[in-house]
């Protein structure tokens, strides 16, 4: 008979191991390494991307680019709305940016070369609230926006999945399984 201790160790580590490789991702920036770049139509917009994928508090947001010629300036919303690069939260032109997302809500993005987020070179991302954790929105479905606050407001929060739970409950399930051979 295996040491109760010794098999509560392996089962945590694995626990830890199994939900620490599914939390955070990488996430690159419209899906390809050219995207930070004033889109060609309203459909090419990094929004409209942005609006289709999930993000998750601990996911990183990276984007490729010519540092010399563009950077990344992460902004207030109301910077977002009026396109100002005067008072940026953080600017980055390396190139190579990666941000943390740590925390629910919108982040607002814009490019610090002139002129180009008046040209619809700019991304709202919104990050999910952890599962089982209030944010005070009620995830009943909002009416759709007028089009001309469209450029306004971020992209929805959708629904989130029932397959997360399906998932962590066939963990659980498996885990108790592996419990119950070692008792």
């Amino acid at each position: 008979m295996a040491d109760f201790s010794s098999v509560s160790s392996s089962l945590l580590l694995t626990f830890f191991i199994l939900f620490g490789l599914s939390v955070a991702k990488e996430i690159l920036v419209g899906g390809k390494t050219d995207a930070w770049r004033i889109p060609a139509s309203e459909s090419d917009s990094l929004n409209q991307w942005a609006e289709r994928s999930r993000f998750q508090v601990g996911d990183f947001l990276v984007w490729k680019y010519d540092g010399g010629k563009d950077s990344v300036l992460q902004v207030s919303r109301e910077e977002y709305v009026n396109c100002s690069t005067s008072n940026p939260i953080k600017v980055h032109s390396d190139g190579t940016t990666k941000v943390k997302l740590d925390r629910p809500g919108p982040f607002y993005f814009i490019s610090g070369a002139q002129g180009h987020c008046e040209k619809g070179q700019k991304l709202v991302v919104v990050v999910l609230t952890p599962r089982g954790r209030s944010s005070g929105i009620v995830s009943s479905p909002a009416p759709a926006p007028a089009p001309f606050l469209a450029e306004f407001e971020g992209p929805a929060v959708a629904p989130t999945s029932s397959a997360n739970a399906l998932h962590g409950g066939i963990l659980v399930v498996a885990l108790g399984a592996m419990l119950g051979l070692f008792m």
